[in-house]
């Protein structure tokens, strides 16, 4: 099953705390952030999918004692967070993030820089939706798991998942 499912299948569950509210307002933000840096969505939706693959391989790293849970917990969001930025990757990994983004979209480092603290704090806000509404600490977290579980050809569906999203809304 793919992201997108895990997260449709996470909104019917009413025990995990996806929403199409919480859905919407991610795609909100990253419209809203499109406008703000004058970047095209396709653009910004490209670098959610860089940014997506990093983070995966970020959370694989800290999956073992429920850590990736944790950082998923402490630094999902809306907002700007340039903590949820360093707390998973070092500076060259963040220089490496943004020359990949730069390469894919054309879009000028600087301004790539400036969206990393937006970005990072979007991918987790989505893979949150799985968390449980009692514990969101306990495991279990589907959306999760199948962004983690993925096969491995290095293709995060973070961007794809977004675009289905908003023709799931839109209906």
């Amino acid at each position: 099953m793919g992201l997108f499912d895990q997260i449709v299948s996470a909104i019917d569950n009413p025990n995990l705390q996806a929403s199409a509210g919480q859905l919407g307002g991610i795609l909100n933000t990253v419209q809203s952030l499109s406008g703000s840096q004058g970047a095209s969505s396709d653009s910004t939706q490209a670098a959610l999918g860089v940014v997506g693959k990093h983070v995966r391989s970020a959370l694989k790293s800290q999956q073992s004692g429920g850590q990736a849970q944790s950082l998923v917990n402490q630094f999902s969001g809306t907002g700007a967070n340039p903590n949820a930025v360093s707390a998973l990757f070092s500076e060259g990994q963040q220089q490496q993030i943004v020359q990949e983004i730069s390469q894919r979209t054309g879009l000028d480092s600087k301004m790539i820089v400036g969206m990393l603290p937006m970005l990072v704090p979007l991918v987790l806000n989505l893979l949150n939706s799985g968390s449980q509404n009692q514990d969101p600490r306990q495991g279990g977290n589907p959306v999760l798991n199948s962004f983690l579980d993925s096969d491995g050809d290095g293709d995060v569906d973070v961007s794809d998942a977004l675009k289905m999203a908003g023709k799931f809304l839109s209906r």
